[in-house]
């Protein structure tokens, strides 16, 4: 598909009317494109479609008037220059399925979606090319520091768009670009992809570390050993290093590592007070944070690849198997000695 210049995507449809996704909604028509989005339950479609609020996900946010809303997934994609996938990542091939026959040939497929897929260990853009029959490198991937509810009151936030495919990406680029809302673009999809799914499960530990009364000393070496072994994986899967120093990088580390908007850093930050991930769970209105269920997927890729991931195994033994974060703290500075870099 040729990409035009200067306003080739016009109409969009965002698949998922969670905080993100409705929040990224929000962003396109703030930007001046013509919106739908596709919310599961038909009681959050009309609220959005006819009071311009999503009480559930975003609360005391006014979302634009000419955004439109629909529980009707063939409605929404009807004519879609771009659809933007914005599903839990665990839940994503679930939903394609559903989605693939309805979706318009050429449009842009977009990935919100920031995890690894547990069994097949698959990336969220391969998990759509997969499903879909797109090429990967046709995938966008947006990834950043990008707390939904504070881009959704228009605090200032920037992204990246990655994509192989460079012409897509600066479409994307251009189509979501607003006076509060600054998008970058890269071609290195494997690094952002990996920078957005790791920082769940360092965010967990850093969570942790609140619980049990730990310092911004702790916090900061959780950061910067996650953002360590993070890029050790990138390395061995052929990611560009520098893009862990960037936005989807770093960036998005610390924002959701220390922000109490953070569903992965409030949900450890209750295992670091005692609460199994059960109890969590259920004070958080049943929802699991994405770092819970990527721990393990991300702890078997870097096994698959020979890759040390010391952290996301501490998080893996305590989210499933019920180590006491103590623990496996202890065990972590109890490792053995080396240098910074190895």
């Amino acid at each position: 598909m040729t990409i035009e210049p200067e306003g080739a995507v016009g109409r969009i449809t965002v698949l998922g009317a969670g905080s993100w996704g409705t929040t990224f909604a929000k962003v396109l028509a703030d930007a001046g494109r013509d919106v739908t989005i596709w919310a599961r339950r038909a009681e959050v479609a009309e609220e959005i479609g006819r009071r311009h609020t999503n009480s559930r996900y975003l609360p005391g946010v006014t979302l634009p008037a000419g955004l439109a809303a629909t529980a009707d997934a063939g409605e929404a994609l009807a004519g879609a220059e771009a659809v933007v996938f914005a599903v839990p990542s665990q839940s994503l091939r679930a939903n394609l399925l559903a989605w693939r026959e309805l979706l318009p040939p050429g449009a842009i497929p977009v990935s919100l979606a920031k995890g690894v897929e547990l069994g097949t260990l698959k990336r969220m853009s391969e998990v759509i090319a997969d499903v879909t029959g797109v090429v990967a490198d046709d995938v966008v991937v947006v990834s950043g520091p990008n707390l939904a509810r504070e881009i959704a009151h228009e605090q200032p936030a920037a992204a990246v768009f990655a994509c192989a495919d460079h012409d897509r990406a600066m479409a994307i680029q251009r189509a979501s670009s607003t006076g509060y809302f600054r998008p970058y673009t890269n071609t290195d999809v494997i690094g952002c992809e990996l920078g957005g799914a790791c920082k769940n499960v360092i965010a967990l530990s850093c969570g942790m570390a609140s619980g049990l009364g730990y310092g911004a000393n702790t916090m900061a070496t959780l950061i910067t050993r996650g953002l360590a072994e993070t890029a050790r994986l990138g390395a061995k899967l052929g990611a560009d290093p520098l893009t862990f120093a960037g936005l989807a990088g770093v960036g998005d580390l610390v924002a959701t590592c220390a922000s109490p908007l953070s569903r992965n850093r409030t949900f450890g930050e209750r295992l670091g007070r005692g609460e199994t991930v059960a109890q969590a769970q259920e004070a958080t209105g049943g929802q699991v944070a994405e770092g819970v269920m990527s721990c393990t997927s991300i702890h078997e890729l870097a096994l698959a690849h020979g890759v040390d991931m010391p952290l996301t195994e501490a998080m893996r033994r305590v989210c499933h198997e019920g180590v006491d974060p103590r623990k496996v703290g202890a065990e972590l500075l109890g490792r053995q000695r080396k240098h910074e870099w190895s």
